[in-house]
């Protein structure tokens, strides 16, 4: 992590699209240290209104928490949110919180159980219109 960034392919194009529709906010497992080292010198964080890390709340994924404590901050309820994972943790959280949840591929989500997943899609440039698909 300090000594090479990770970037996924069509993210910042992708916030910039999304920002203009959609309010935003992180829930992540990562430990607040983490979490700055991995955002740092990127500019994710200028299109969200907020984040929660591991610090935030008591129980982490795949338990609801993380996501329950997202909605309060937005103040919002789960039928007016879709949450974006890329893993099935992740996506049994959102669930449980009673989310819509669309799963971004990865090495990672190949041999995971996704079968609760409300849609799948291939890259993070897909993303606006399984959003678009879900909310109309």
């Amino acid at each position: 992590l300090m000594t090479e960034d990770i970037e996924i392919e069509g993210v910042l194009e992708t916030l910039d699209v999304l920002a203009g529709e959609y309010r935003m906010g992180i829930v992540t497992t990562s430990k607040p240290p983490d979490f700055a080292l991995i955002h740092e010198r990127r500019s994710i964080l200028d299109h969200m209104e907020f984040y929660l890390t591991r610090e935030d709340y008591e129980r982490a994924k795949p338990h609801p928490e993380p996501y329950l404590r997202g909605l309060e901050r937005f103040g919002a309820t789960a039928a007016e949110t879709v949450a974006i994972e890329d893993s099935a943790r992740g996506l049994k959280s959102a669930i449980a919180a009673g989310i819509d949840c669309i799963v971004v591929a990865n090495e990672f989500t190949a041999a995971h159980d996704l079968s609760k997943v409300t849609a799948k899609v291939a890259t993070f440039r897909e993303l606006p219109s399984a959003i678009k698909d879900l909310t109309s």
